[in-house]
């Protein structure tokens, strides 16, 4: 009752509250870190929970509710100190007030996530690396361990994800599916409220581990998210002052807000800062390697559209020059291990050789399928595919339809895009591993390539960077000459906030960290 009173104060016009507000356009379906799979749910599962480790503004593994850690020599077995003093926010069910996270905890949470019967969207990120028989156990209340089949290099990088954020037992068993609805969490802030489609409220952790005297954490007393679906009507309301933040700039309106050089449009340089941010995002158009009966099969005439595309348009001409055309491997910059290529990704005569090479004459029109967020970037493929006489299609649909479509290999060339989970090269590796066909994995361009899966299989293990460079560099020449999908640009994110809202830190995952935010009087 008493967060719920609290929650209805976020409403009070009159509050001298500090709470920050921004929108979810395309809405939250969970709060359970389990289903932590879009950036919408992360970036309020973020708010509410925390993990074994965490990273830092420099995207660089640090301790989070555990401590310290070691690795056997074997690099097979994983131990975790985990620290007292941090505690689940307040729940009924806890017999004590305040109810202590213990290594136990992670035991559960983590065989929850591979658990079938759970369904986690993110089973997938301990596939074929876990020890079979005893993956995660908790040694005592402080130790928690966690053992493979076989080294694993990124595994710390990989259990920063949402999908490894801790939870408690008593409470997830109380409201089973509905446990996303009813978050109970360790975060700096705690779950107040949620009507569906309007709105959901969060409220200040008093109890928060990171906090300190010297450094109270978080430093507001709350979070609003709105769950408006249209972008304009979202601007709208920033900039009328109703919500803090914005991101999500779509083509309609990216001229409102920002000059042709991409800095913010100066009738707004008074009320609002902008932010642009490296953002481990690679665009791409996906072919589905399986489909035999179309001309996309044919590697000629996939390498006919890679070359026709004239990336540096795109960038400048639809997206204000945000973002860096293409030219290299599926890595985007900004990641060690990165690959740029010397030849340039645009080049209409080579084009026009790659389709004569391919024999494939007069063909029915290429459907290429997108939402409305992208329908200008496929436009301007379409328009440079004319250029060599191949017709383009465009078939603009939901993209909840078409995340599904995708997933079930309905679709043979798609607009996707790959967001890095964690900041390591082998995430966007895994995205073309045999294994991980979709709906299995992420593999949605059901790429199959038997030297890729054995170097991908070298890479799971390498720890020398030296050797890891090499394996992802031959990873990337291979998927450059099989060409089962097309590069478009290397991403950056933008965001608007008011000037009275400070200390808003954004990743290079794009991640939204409001534990130091303030808000101005």
């Amino acid at each position: 009752m008493i967060m719920m009173l609290i929650s209805c104060n976020l409403n009070n016009q009159n509050s001298k509250k500090q709470i920050i507000r921004f929108n979810s356009a395309t809405g939250i379906t969970s709060l359970d870190p389990a289903y932590a799979r879009t950036q919408e749910n992360i970036r309020a599962v973020n708010q509410l929970f925390n993990g074994l480790v965490q990273l830092d503004s420099q995207l660089n593994v640090v301790p989070s509710i555990a401590k310290k850690w070691s690795i056997s020599e074997d690099g097979k077995t994983y131990n975790f100190v985990i620290n007292t003093g941090v505690f689940f926010h307040n729940h009924p069910v806890f017999k004590t007030k305040k109810r202590e996270v213990t290594a136990f905890d992670f035991e559960y949470a983590f065989s929850r996530i591979i658990n079938p019967t759970t369904a986690s969207d993110g089973a997938w990120i301990f596939n074929d690396i876990i020890d079979r028989l005893q993956p995660f156990k908790a040694i005592n209340d402080t130790l928690f361990q966690i053992k493979l089949n076989k080294p694993f290099a990124p595994l710390l990088n990989m259990l920063t994800m949402a999908y490894c954020y801790v939870v408690p037992r008593e409470v997830v068993e109380i409201y089973d599916d509905e446990f996303g609805k009813n978050p109970i969490g360790t975060g700096p802030f705690m779950f107040a409220n949620w009507a569906d489609g309007i709105k959901l409220n969060m409220i200040r952790n008093p109890n928060y581990f990171e906090s300190s005297i010297q450094n109270k954490i978080p430093k507001i007393d709350g979070i609003s998210i709105k769950f408006i679906q249209s972008k304009q009507t979202e601007l709208l309301e920033f900039i009328q002052g109703n919500l803090d933040l914005f991101t999500g700039i779509e083509s309609s309106f990216k001229d409102e807000i920002l000059s042709v050089d991409g800095s913010l449009n100066t009738r707004y340089i008074n009320e609002f800062d902008l932010q642009i941010n490296p953002f481990l995002n690679t665009e791409y158009l996906a072919f589905n390697m399986e489909d035999e009966s179309s001309p996309i099969f044919d590697k000629n005439f996939r390498k006919a559209i890679h070359y026709c595309i004239d990336r540096d348009a795109m960038i400048t001409h639809l997206r204000n020059g945000v973002g860096t055309a293409a030219n290299g491997g599926f890595i985007p910059q900004g990641l060690p291990n990165h690959t740029s290529y010397k030849d340039s990704s645009y080049n209409l005569k080579l084009a026009k050789n790659y389709l004569q090479a391919s024999r494939i004459k007069n063909t029915k029109p290429i459907t290429l399928t997108t939402t409305s967020n992208y329908l200008d970037l496929c436009i301007l493929v379409q328009k440079n595919c004319a250029e060599i006489d191949i017709e383009i299609r465009i078939d603009v649909i939901p993209a909840s339809l078409l995340k599904q479509q995708k997933s079930t290999g309905d679709l043979t060339f798609f607009r996707s895009s790959w967001i890095a989970d964690y900041p390591d090269g082998e995430n966007f590796m895994t995205c073309f591993y045999g294994p991980n066909k979709a709906p299995n994995g992420p593999n949605y361009t059901r790429y199959s390539n038997l030297e890729f899966d054995q170097e991908y299989a070298s890479l799971m293990s390498a720890t020398d960077p030296i050797k890891k460079e090499k394996l992802i560099t031959k990873m990337e020449n291979i998927l450059h000459d099989d060409q089962p999908f097309i590069l478009l640009f290397y991403d950056e994110s933008i965001w608007l906030k008011n000037k009275k809202v400070d200390q808003i830190k954004i990743n290079a995952l794009n991640h939204l960290d409001l534990r130091q935010a303030e808000v101005k009087s």
